[in-house]
């Protein structure tokens, strides 16, 4: 029987840094992935990078995942400008857009592009250096009790069936969409999967990207460029499923060209660099964050298209809003799984995740078609909104994660 103050289910991006995040507060942390950390950090598990806003960069450097020498800092390449417009295969891209410049709100970049490969690789190494962290892997749960007082989560090693019992006064589902907590705790869904694959790669490129990261939206759906490290950019290609599947299978000299023909010519010539990966897209919502001394976090509890690229942020400022009460919580003696303490948890998180979750549906929609009159009235919308300072800088003012009830990671503060 292994004792902590917190159980995690999942040691994912979202699981690891609140493991760390609340390593950092003084409580102890279990944790536990069906999948050794090795296995998640090598080039063929996950293609993708992800976008990680101003705010959450604050987050990570809180709690020690940004700076020193495993951090994030040196993998993470700036995102400087974004620049968003209707893109037409034939055609080209159109010359009403959308421009995001930073300097027109502050010296800081709206964020950092980041392989998921080099976040997994520092939640690893931060989880391991980390004595208030023991880390369970692989091991998949296979039952939790809830008692008074506390929870009992058992679990057996995936290769040697090996059997683990874990007893906290809390548990929380980071285990993603498919969450078997969730499940577990019998709450529902609400949600739909979008007749979009998202196709994903990484280029590299004769000229620099000078941190511009680029949205064109296409007949089948976004084709989104976002600047790497190393002359790199890593494409998410929204397509209709059907057409994705035949561009998945072609060999790589014909889906170069076809990546080509969207990409333009503006960084010259470009070639694949690594796997390409496929991901069918959805959209869900949980009815509730929270159970009996039970919370879920990030995609556990919801899950959005990557038009945006807010998914992982959204992820994160639960970790940071979740930490702080938990924290908090525990620093005042009271019992961190009691439900006034969880019901604050979903009370400051489920508007604003709701929200972002409506606004990237209703986007994926308006702009996942061809049809001639729309498409010239979202891209007046795009231009008009490109000539409206004050409604345009809140708009990039959201896109670096700082609006709202914020928590103190992600306004940079101390936990």
């Amino acid at each position: 029987m292994e004792q902590a103050d917190v159980i995690i289910v999942g040691g994912g991006m979202v699981g690891g840094a609140l493991a760390a995040a609340l390593a950092k507060g003084g409580l102890s942390v279990a944790v536990i992935d069906r999948e050794r950390p090795a296995d998640q950090t090598l080039p063929q598990y996950d293609g993708r990078a992800s976008a990680i806003a101003h705010g959450s960069k604050q987050a990570l450097a809180g709690v020690g995942l940004w700076d020193g020498p495993d951090g994030l800092a040196p993998h993470a390449s700036p995102i400087w400008d974004i620049r968003v417009a209707d893109g037409h295969i034939l055609d080209g891209v159109s010359p009403l857009f959308l421009h995001y410049d930073h300097r027109e709100i502050g010296a800081d970049p709206f964020g950092y592009i980041v392989e998921n490969r080099r976040t997994r690789i520092t939640l690893g190494a931060a989880m391991a250096r980390d004595d208030r962290i023991a880390l369970y892997a692989p091991y998949a749960a296979t039952d939790l009790k809830t008692e008074a007082g506390y929870t009992e989560l058992t679990a057996a090693h995936t290769e040697s069936g090996e059997a683990l019992t874990l007893r906290a006064p809390l548990c929380l589902a980071a285990d993603g969409k498919f969450s078997t907590l969730r499940d577990w705790a019998g709450i529902k869904l609400t949600g739909w999967a979008y007749d979009q694959t998202s196709l994903v790669c990484t280029v590299r490129h004769e000229e620099p990207h000078h941190g511009v990261a680029v949205e064109l939206f296409l007949r089948g759906g976004p084709f989104a460029m976002l600047p790497m490290t190393e002359n790199r950019s890593n494409v998410v290609w929204s397509e209709r499923s059907d057409l994705a599947r035949g561009y998945a299978d072609l060999a790589d000299g014909a889906f170069l060209a076809e990546l080509q023909t969207r990409f333009g010519d503006w960084l010259g010539e470009i070639e694949l660099v690594g796997p390409r990966f496929s991901y069918p897209l959805s959209l869900q919502h949980a009815e509730t964050y929270i159970g009996d001394r039970l919370a879920l976090v990030g995609d556990a509890g919801h899950a959005i298209h990557p038009i945006a690229g807010q998914g992982l942020n959204m992820g994160l400022r639960d970790v940071a809003a979740l930490a702080e009460v938990l924290v908090d919580a525990k620093r005042l003696g009271l019992d961190i799984g009691a439900p006034t303490v969880l019901r604050h948890y979903e009370q400051w998180r489920r508007f604003d995740n709701i929200l972002l979750a409506g606004v990237t549906d209703g986007l994926t929609r308006l702009f996942s078609n061809d049809i001639p009159p729309l498409r010239l009235a979202r891209d007046l919308g795009l231009a008009a909104v490109d000539r409206m300072p004050p409604v345009k800088k809140l708009l990039m003012r959201h896109a670096m994660g700082v609006v709202g009830d914020l928590p103190r990671l992600i306004r940079g503060e101390a936990l």
